[in-house]
Parts: C-alpha cells; sequence; structure tokens
C-alpha cells in the first residue's frame, strides 16, 4: 500500500460537502474524506476561507485528471502534491 492523497481546495464549506457526496456517487469511495477549514494567513472573517478535502488514495486507484474537474465544476482545484 501507498501513501497517496489527494487534497481539493474548495470555496466554501457547501461545496466541500457537496463534493465528498460526489465522491462516494462517482468514484465509489468508501472512507469518509477529511474535510478541514483552512482559514488564509491573517485572516480572522470566515468569508477568507477555503475549504479542504483531504482523500486518501493507498491504491492509487483515482485518477487524478477527473479530481482536477469534479473540483473545478465547484469552483476549485485539486492541489499537488
Amino acid at each position: 500500500m501507498s501513501d497517496v492523497r489527494h487534497v481539493l481546495v474548495l470555496p466554501d464549506r457547501d461545496a466541500a460537502e457537496e463534493v465528498v457526496e460526489a465522491l462516494g456517487e462517482r468514484f465509489g469511495v468508501r472512507e469518509e474524506p477529511q474535510v478541514v477549514r483552512d482559514a488564509l494567513a491573517g485572516e480572522d472573517d470566515a468569508e477568507d476561507a477555503q475549504w479542504l478535502v483531504v482523500l486518501r488514495d493507498e491504491e492509487a486507484a483515482l485518477d487524478p485528471g477527473e479530481l482536477d474537474d469534479l473540483a473545478a465544476e465547484w469552483d476549485g482545484w485539486r492541489e499537488e502534491p
């Protein structure tokens, strides 16, 4: 097994939660991804936060391009490792 992780960056919590649902529906992801609020440096305003969906892919079965497309549907992106 490898320790492959994908990090999808989304603009708000609703988008992050919808992406988590889509991961299960489209890709059959069984393990619940971790959703994390990532406040931008020096900002206290909730408007200035991004939401991260951290997804383990131990078998490297998920296509990074498809994850890019998924995140883009919610105005997000996938961080490169």
